[in-house]
């Protein structure tokens, strides 16, 4: 039996801050959103530095329940995807 590779992929782009267990490329094992919509909101779009704070603070969480979610733990993992700019 051949093994699927696990990525985790993570998201941070924007105001949202997101992490996705995928296998073999292809199946979604989970998919994690936070999302900043209602911070932003009273100001009319989003603030940068704002969205960055907030990335701090949801990052473990969001992981955390991907992880867990998908039945895998960070060893399992065989590679991490990340964005790449702007957040």
């Amino acid at each position: 039996m051949i093994k699927e590779t696990l990525i985790l992929a993570l998201e941070t782009s924007c105001d949202e801050t997101s992490a996705a267990v995928v296998s073999g490329g292809h199946r979604v094992l989970s998919n994690i959103i936070a999302s900043q919509v209602p911070v932003h909101q009273k100001f009319g779009g989003v603030v940068p530095e704002i969205a960055s704070r907030r990335h701090l603070e949801q990052i473990i969480p969001v992981v955390d329940t991907a992880l867990s979610e998908a039945g895998v733990t960070l060893r399992d993992l065989d590679a991490v995807a990340v964005t790449y700019g702007p957040g």
